[in-house]
């Protein structure tokens, strides 16, 4: 992996911009972005009550985007950043992108993928977790407290 100019804080940032793009259209705030190379190849958050769509996680939105992006299935030099903990459906997606790293926020107590299956990532991807943790959690927590007032 080519070090990075950039810090993990500064792509979650970029992360989080989209989370907040998600509570604005009442989407649970989940934000991503794919990082190649120092560069952004993928931005994507929460879609699914737009979209109707259990699957449109940022995580997924993300993928198809930089796969789009640079013309290939496997993102193995690349980075994901997530505002919050992978659940097991994009961890098993990240598996099948071989991403050779994840980023993520906040941890998911309820539904986070290391919490029931910590197999799933490809044996290759690096996590680091707890990146902005607070930030991101707190707009979680700040949308659910919406959500039930």
């Amino acid at each position: 992996m080519t070090l990075s100019v950039f810090s993990d804080e500064y792509f979650m940032k970029e992360a989080f911009k989209e989370a907040r793009k998600a509570y604005d259209k009442d989407e649970v705030p989940v934000g991503a972005v794919v990082v190649c190379n120092n560069q952004i190849v993928a931005r994507a958050h929460n879609l699914t009550e737009t979209l109707n769509d259990v699957t449109a996680h940022a995580e997924m939105q993300a993928f198809t985007a930089a796969t789009n992006f640079i013309g290939g299935k496997y993102l193995k030099e690349c980075t994901l950043y997530v505002t919050l903990e992978p659940c097991v459906m994009c961890a098993g997606a990240s598996y099948w992108t071989q991403v050779g790293r994840i980023v993520f926020g906040a941890y998911d107590e309820k539904r986070g993928y290391s919490k029931t299956a910590k197999n799933l990532l490809h044996p290759s991807t690096e996590v680091l977790g707890g990146v902005l943790q607070e930030t991101c959690s707190k707009l979680l927590k700040d949308f659910f407290e919406k959500k039930r007032g």
